[in-house]
This record gives structure tokens, C-alpha cells and sequence, in this order.
């Protein structure tokens, strides 16, 4: 097959009014697809609705809603049901994190997190197979994480939820090669953004100096490259694809390193 065709495209993506989700939107526009964002706050979808308006999408729908509850996430399907009927694109992107060690941090904390970046992404999807099997050319996309592939201390809740979401892509991709479904998963490692700006919980600093993440607009235009070139799995960050390599293939030392920090 060959590329996949963008124009057009009924795409539902979740965490749209900021970072990797926003950037997005905007690197899809131009193609001219009907976009559905979804967040927790409207304001900003709004503004971000007109701006992709002006870039070329052909419409920029908004609802704003806590998807960790399932009555939203039933609301959002509906919504996408009475105006496409089908659904071509799916992007679990929202999340949510927090550091600190995890004898320090609460369960609430381990559960909503892993509420919004495993369970909230697990049963949208749920919901979006039946309106994928009548879209075009259908795919799910997972904004997952290098923490995703290797666990490091003071993040131990944020990569348990984006194991449990890489382990259950993986899975999921040979069950929906029989209803003509693709799955992308998208693991970036540090991007920047706003992202830790809202951390769930901030126990003390990190025992490592911060790094300059990757641009979100840089994440994106790589998202939209692996979604047209029909990629199973993209690194958008080549420090978190070296990682992943140097875990691979020297595990022990990479333990070693991280007992430094722990």
C-alpha cells in the first residue's frame, strides 16, 4: 500500500490544547481534514479551532470534558457519531505525570495517572472500534514514551502507565490487522513543553540536570511522517531512541547508571 491519505480525514484527537496535541492539530490542518479536540479546558480548544480554521483544516470541532470519566467518553462518541458517523483517525494523546520516589507519592496518584495515560486511551478506543471499522483507511495512534520501553527512578508512576500502554498497543495491533485497522505507536522522549509544569505531584527535585526536550512541532511532523509512511512504531527524540538501543543491548550498565540517581 501507499501512503496514507490525510485530506479529508475524520480525526478525533484527545490533550489537543497544549504541547504535542496542539502542534498536531496544526501540522495536520493544511491537509484539510475534520478535526475533533478534545480537552479538559474549552477556551483554549476554541482558540486553537480558529487558528486551524485559517491553516486549512475543512472544520475544527471542540469538546471539552474529563475523559477519565466514562459518561465523556460516551458524549465524545456520540458527538462523533451524529457528525461523521465514522471515525478515520484516532490520537490517544492525552496525559499526565508526576516525580518524585513512589514510597513518597499516594495511590490516588499512581491511579490517576494511570486513569488518564492508560485507561482513558484503552476505552476510547473501546469506543472508536466500531466507528473505525466504517472509516477510511483507519488508524489509532498511541502517544506513548521512551519511559515506556525503560523505567527510571522518580517516574515510576508515569512509566508504569506508558509500559502498561506500550504492552497493550502491542497486543492490540494483531487483533485489529483483521478489521483493516493500523496501530502507531509514537514513544518521544524529553519534549518541550509545558507538560511538567503540571505535574500531579512534585516530590523534591530530580537528581539529574534537566536536558532541552525536543520541539513539540519537531514531534508532530514526525507523528504525521510515520501516519502517512504506515510506521508501526516511531522515536521522535534520538537521545530516548539511544536509550533504547544502550537498554537493549547493555542493560546491566544502563542499571548501573540509574542506581546513581536512585
Amino acid at each position: 500500500m501507499g501512503h496514507r491519505a490525510l485530506a479529508d480525514r475524520r480525526i478525533l484527537i484527545t490533550g489537543a490544547s497544549s504541547g504535542i496535541g496542539r502542534s498536531l492539530a496544526k501540522e495536520l490542518a493544511p491537509f484539510g481534514p475534520n478535526l475533533l479536540l478534545v480537552a479538559r479546558q474549552r477556551k483554549p480548544l476554541e482558540q486553537l479551532a480558529e487558528e486551524l480554521l485559517t491553516r486549512g483544516a475543512a472544520n475544527a470541532l471542540v469538546f471539552a470534558g474529563d475523559i477519565t470519566d466514562p459518561q465523556t467518553r460516551e458524549a465524545v462518541f456520540q458527538q462523533v457519531h451524529a457528525d461523521w458517523s465514522a471515525l478515520d483517525l484516532l490520537i490517544n494523546n492525552a496525559g499526565i505525570s508526576a516525580h518524585g520516589r513512589f514510597v513518597d507519592n499516594s495511590e490516588s496518584t499512581l491511579r490517576q495517572i494511570l486513569e488518564v495515560n492508560f485507561f482513558a486511551a484503552t476505552e476510547l478506543t473501546r469506543l472508536a472500534i466500531p466507528m473505525l471499522r466504517k472509516g477510511e483507511d483507519p488508524l489509532i495512534v498511541n502517544v506513548g514514551s521512551i519511559l515506556g520501553h525503560r523505567g527510571i527512578p522518580f517516574n515510576s508512576e508515569y512509566c508504569a502507565s506508558k509500559f502498561a500502554l506500550r504492552g497493550w498497543s502491542e497486543a492490540l495491533r494483531p487483533e485489529l490487522n483483521r478489521e483493516d485497522i493500523d496501530l502507531l505507536l509514537v514513544s518521544p522522549g524529553s519534549t518541550d513543553t509545558k507538560f511538567f509544569d503540571h505535574l500531579l505531584s512534585g516530590k523534591g527535585s530530580l537528581p539529574w540536570a534537566e536536558s532541552k526536550g525536543i520541539a513539540p512541532e519537531e514531534v508532530a511532523r514526525q507523528i504525521v511522517r510515520g501516519i502517512q509512511r504506515r510506521r508501526p512504531e516511531i522515536f521522535p527524540n534520538w537521545r530516548g531512541r539511544s536509550l533504547v538501543i544502550l537498554n537493549r543491548f547493555f542493560p546491566r550498565l544502563v542499571d548501573r547508571i540509574m542506581r546513581r540517581y536512585g
